[in-house]
């Protein structure tokens, strides 16, 4: 981006900024608090429609002293427009936001608040899963999470492969000599969609970085024990290019975009499907239509969730990538003590409380972090969806390794994401690849 574009896209967004506040008026004359959000959305997906009603109306509903200005975005635009509130420093009130990662310039320019003291305030710390309390990027709790979250499943169709003769993997080769069987039927092994380049990184080679370089391997890396051009990582390149040239994943998946397949997999186009844990809210049922991709009676008799199975060479076992949940973060130019700091407040606590997770476990969107919320309880008295259950049972049977996007500098994760589309697309070889990331990595902390 040039220094005029820089520039000219600051000035909008402050144009923007002055608007809404205009347009709304002004708190002391509307005798409300008006606060503006940040929301991360996708409007195609099942349930979105009903989260207007069931989480934002409801606030409404119960704070008519606050007035929420929202706005919505998903993917790509979310982040871009995030990236201009940031330069601008015309942050909104309440945005949501990830631990690490895609946030890693709201956490790194400390441009929300600590989140902790609001907890220790209003005696809710003991209310969280500690886990998920934990110091981010920024050194301190800069958003409160949903939960935690496992950026790598892998979904079955286990009716595929009894059709076809075939059962659930337990090896990377019996993944692999699936794919004549399947492909003579044009059936797909694999479905993803990377076109998006952080799909690829985080919810499959963050799990095979995991698994061949062991579940500490970011900390020996930080304290220069191993390099990137060491075994551990090229060979986890190397992996993923084996997995595109024997066509356990397509290559024609560099061009779907993200979210658009999850349909052919239902169908039975693929056998399995990779994508993190949040996709499950897309196959099950969307409360306002009574749609759904996978139905209740589907999930519980013909699709299993599981990990990428057993990799050669691998030193930890039964691990997926996961990281802290996406939740919610405040900004840090909001007044401390004032009306629209303890506005902002009041909807983060509400969005992270019993009933907003409530909400969210029962429409697959998240697996809470707060306590309160009885999971198994909620399965078996409401009878939630097959899925809710499998997934619980999900997280019971693996550890977790790092995401890389959650603990490397964006400096050096956005290098792993281009290598890793290029040797889908046979433009670079895992050597090659490492020595670029290596090269990022070392200017990364040559400058910090």
């Amino acid at each position: 981006m040039t220094r005029l574009r820089k520039i000219l896209t600051v000035c909008l967004v402050l144009a923007m900024g002055m608007a809404m506040v205009f347009a709304n008026g002004s708190s002391e004359n509307s005798g409300t608090t008006t606060i503006r959000v940040m929301n991360y959305i996708d409007m195609s997906e099942p349930n979105s429609m009903n989260e207007i009603s069931m989480v934002w109306d409801k606030f409404a509903e119960l704070h008519p002293e606050i007035t929420v200005i929202r706005e919505d975005l998903f993917n790509e635009p979310f982040h871009q427009k995030v990236e201009a509130y940031v330069a601008s420093g015309n942050l909104p009130d309440v945005i949501y936001m990830w631990p690490g990662g895609r946030s890693t310039s709201l956490q790194t320019t400390h441009s929300v608040k600590d989140l902790m003291p609001f907890l220790e305030k209003d005696g809710l710390v003991s209310s969280y899963n500690p886990a998920c309390l934990v110091p981010q990027t920024a050194g301190y709790l800069a958003e409160l999470p949903n939960g935690l979250t496992a950026s790598h499943m892998m979904f079955v169709n286990t009716k595929v492969l009894k059709e076809n003769g075939l059962s659930i993997p337990k090896t990377y080769e019996e993944l692999k000599a699936m794919v004549p069987v399947l492909n003579a039927k044009g059936i797909e092994v694999v479905g993803m969609a990377n076109m998006d380049s952080w799909v690829m990184q985080s919810c499959l080679f963050s799990t095979i970085v995991g698994r061949l370089g062991g579940a500490d391997w970011y900390e020996k890396l930080a304290a220069g024990e191993i390099n990137f051009t060491d075994a551990w990582f090229v060979k986890s390149l190397e992996l993923v290019d084996d997995i595109y040239s024997s066509n356990v994943i397509n290559r024609n998946t560099l061009q779907i975009g993200y979210g658009s397949n999850r349909g052919d997999f239902a169908n039975g186009k693929a056998a399995f499907y990779i994508d993190g844990d949040w996709s499950a809210a897309a196959f099950q049922t969307d409360i306002t239509t009574g749609q759904a991709l996978i139905s209740p009676a589907d999930q519980q008799a013909n699709f299993e969730m599981m990990a990428f199975p057993v990799i050669p060479g691998e030193v930890v076992h039964d691990t997926v990538s996961g990281v802290v949940g996406t939740g919610w973060g405040m900004s840090a130019n909001l007044v401390a003590g004032s009306k629209e700091e303890a506005a902002a407040w009041e909807l983060i606590k509400f969005l992270e409380g019993e009933y907003v997770q409530t909400y969210r476990l029962e429409t697959g969107a998240s697996f809470p972090s707060n306590l309160n919320v009885d999971v198994n309880k909620l399965i078996d008295e409401k009878g939630l969806e097959p899925f809710v259950a499998k997934r619980s049972a999900f997280y019971n049977s693996y550890t977790t390794t790092p995401v890389i996007d959650g603990v490397l500098h964006s400096d050096v994760y956005n290098e792993i994401n281009v290598v890793l589309q290029e040797i889908g697309l046979g433009a670079c070889t895992p050597a090659q690849g490492a020595a670029r990331v290596q090269k990022a990595w070392e200017t990364w902390k040559a400058n910090n």
